[in-house]
This record gives structure tokens, sequence and C-alpha cells, in this order.
């Protein structure tokens, strides 16, 4: 009407921009971090030239992401407890300290039965129950990746919980929630694949992003069988 003022489209505010600062410097804080937390896996695969050749020995050499991924969990929790406000740097060296005296033991043996499955992969190729048992084998290890993704997640959203607790929950989440289990392994064969293929770049690029959604996934799993009890 005459003699009103046109209405002031709104914009995005500074909360909105701050929002999405935290995000994207979380993410780079993360990849950084998460190179330097396994220094000695990333130098080895920008080096060795048939990474997946020497399957066991870089398999070993994974022990580290365990702790490491804690310290990236506790960097998202902080992201979505501080918004913009988050320090995403010390918020993952938190999470690795606190967290190193349970996910360190969790790693070793998780690579060790996926060292156990892996050399069991290899030796059945030849047996005539090879189309029975590769499938079991296969699911096994996917199962012992999920399971371990899923009690490192546990670890940073219920820090009080027994470990043994953790394991049997994210035991039962892996098969109830199977759908999420195989996005799960889905990004972080993406992940694999890029580190494979481009070592460095695809260390600084893709884990964190990828990374947030595997932890969203499994934070909204956990909450959701805490409201169930």
């Amino acid at each position: 009407m005459a003699g009103q003022k046109p209405r002031r489209l709104a914009g995005p505010g500074f909360e909105t921009f701050g929002s999405i600062f935290g995000f994207v410097y979380t993410f780079l804080a993360g990849n950084v971090m998460l190179a330097l937390a396994n220094a000695p896996l990333v130098l080895c695969l920008a080096l060795v030239a048939d990474p997946i050749g020497a399957w066991p020995f870089f398999l070993a050499l994974a022990v580290t992401v365990p702790p490491s991924l804690a310290g990236l969990f506790a960097a998202f929790k902080a992201l979505n407890d501080d918004g913009g406000a988050v320090k995403p740097f010390a918020s993952f060296l938190r999470g690795y300290v606190r967290s190193f005296r349970r996910t360190a033991p969790l790693g070793l043996a998780a690579v060790a039965l996926l060292l156990f499955l892996g050399v069991d992969l290899v030796a059945v190729q030849s047996m005539p129950a090879a189309a029975a048992l590769v499938p079991v084998i296969v699911v096994a290890a996917a199962a012992t990746v999920t399971v371990a993704v899923l009690v490192i997640a546990g670890v940073v959203l219920l820090p009080g919980a027994r470990l043994k607790s953790l394991a049997k929950a994210s035991l039962y989440l892996c098969v109830q929630r199977w759908y999420l289990s195989l996005v799960m392994l889905l990004l972080l064969g993406i992940i694999a694949s890029a580190a494979l293929l481009q070592p460095v770049l695809g260390v600084a690029l893709a884990p964190a992003p990828l990374l947030f959604v595997v932890w969203s996934n499994a934070a909204f799993a956990f909450h959701a069988v805490l409201r169930q009890d």
C-alpha cells in the first residue's frame, strides 16, 4: 500500500555464517589431525607403489586409526555442542588423549581379527568350499569394522559406559540398523579408495566430511536406543 516502506528481505545472519564456518573449519582441522595422527600410514601409502599387494603391512599400520577416529568424533561432538565457537584442534586432542586407553586396545583387537580373516580369505580361495566360505569371511570382516567404529563413537558419546557394554550395544546396532551399517561401509570404502589412489589429496580432502556422516548416523543410532530404554 502507498506510504508503506518495502520490507527488507531477511538474509543469512551472523549465526548462520558462524555455523558454516564451524563446519568447514572442523572438517579442515580434522583432516589435518587425522593425517598427523596416522603419519606412518599416510607416508607409506604415498611411497609404496602397490599398497593392495602389501595389505597386511598397511592393515598393521592402521592400528593408529581408532584413537584418531575418537579424536575426530570428539571434535564433531564439540561442533554440535559449541557451534561456531568450536575449537577443533583442541577438541581433537582432548578426545584423542581421553579415549586412547580404550580405543588403542580396541584397534589392536580389530586389526588382529581383520588380519586373521584376511589370511583366511586368501587361504580359502583355492578350496572347493570357497563359494560358501568367502561370503562368511567378508561379512565377518564388515561386521568387525562396523562394530569397531560404533564402539569408538560410543566411547565418545558415553564416556562412562564400559567397553564390554558398548561392544554388545554396537553389535546389536550393527544388525538392527543394518542400513546404517551399509552406509558406513560405503563411506569408509570411499575414504579408503581415495587414500589408495591419491594418498595426499585423499587424506587432505575426503575423510572428515564423510566421517561426519558416519558419526551422525552412529550418534542417531545410540540415541534412538537410549530413548527406547
